[in-house]
């Protein structure tokens, strides 16, 4: 008579659960709080290219996820369904627009500015709301979106810079999370979609760039050329990571998680040396205490449990 061993994981706790979510939403904001470190190592190379290695390796890096999540059924779906492959299409266009105004800011010296697209960036969503879907604005969220319009308002007169970086991520993201909402798709899996639409355009750019001799990727630079090929597990990662996170946690914890990466993005400015003027303090200060507002209207709005 054989005998065979049947090993039974118990299920997690709620509490084991929610532990799991924290971790895997700080390490995703970790790494797009960091995500200027990378960029300033690859900062010699064109931003297109960089765009284009982003979009070119996210691609087999995430068939890779993809199959091992067994999510393949989900992206046929998607490239087989004319309305959903015309929304990730143009959610695609919007997403490799915020990664290129990205990556030239954080090449010209203007993490601070793209630290602060992403801090209004959720405000955003909620005047979307209002002007849009004919929400209300609940007291908090009225004082949250008045600070924060004042801050960009100070440092476009006084400091005499319209903050056209960060309005140009904060409305580009706000488009590309509308339109994401409208398609029955995962994170992951959408990502992967929007990939595949954006490659073949980069992957002609990279070739061309090749024959010239345009391009930084070179076998005569492996170690440089091993960083470019970096950027696809660097874009992929933090979006599964954030969508594990999704799944355990409340919004309301993952609305005030969300704003661990512009701070750390600005922390990075200040490593980088760039310059904060009184016009910088005084509308981060501002955006400061709007997100404060906005976190304390999450949390009351949150379903309280015993």
């Amino acid at each position: 008579m054989g005998w065979s061993l049947v090993v039974i994981h118990p299920a997690k706790t709620a509490a084991e659960e929610t532990r799991d979510g924290v971790i895997c939403a700080l390490l995703a904001y970790l790494m797009w709080g960091v995500l200027p470190v990378y960029l300033k190592l690859v900062g010699t190379v064109a931003p297109l290219e960089v765009l284009a290695h982003r979009v070119i390796w996210a691609v087999p890096f995430g068939a890779v996820i993809i199959m091992a999540r067994r999510q393949g059924a989900d992206v046929w779906r998607a490239m087989t369904s004319p309305r959903m492959l015309a929304l990730l299409t143009i959610s695609a266009v919007m997403i490799a627009l915020n990664w290129l105004i990205y990556i030239v800011a954080v090449q010209r010296g203007q993490i601070f500015q793209a630290s602060l697209g992403y801090y209004i960036n959720p405000l955003m969503y909620v005047v979307v709301g209002v002007v849009f879907l004919g929400e209300r604005l609940r007291r908090f969220q009225l004082v949250a979106v008045i600070l924060a319009t004042t801050g960009v308002t100070i440092l476009t007169f006084i400091g005499g810079e319209i903050p056209w970086i960060a309005l140009s991520l904060a409305v580009l993201f706000t488009i590309y999370g509308v339109i994401r909402k409208r398609v029955a798709i995962g994170g992951m899996s959408g990502l992967f979609v929007e990939t595949l639409v954006l490659f073949p355009l980069a992957l002609v750019y990279w070739l061309w760039l090749m024959n010239t001799g345009m391009s930084d990727f070179s076998p005569d630079k492996p170690l440089f050329s091993f960083l470019l090929v970096l950027a696809g597990p660097i874009t992929v990662l933090p979006l599964l990571l954030f969508v594990l996170a999704a799944r355990r946690l409340p919004f309301s914890l993952i609305g005030f998680l969300q704003f661990i990466a512009p701070t750390l993005q600005f922390l990075m400015g200040l490593l980088y040396g760039e310059v904060l003027t009184t016009a910088h303090v005084l509308c981060f200060g501002l955006i400061w205490i709007a997100v404060g507002f906005f976190v304390l209207d999450a949390w009351r709005a949150a379903p309280q449990t015993a």
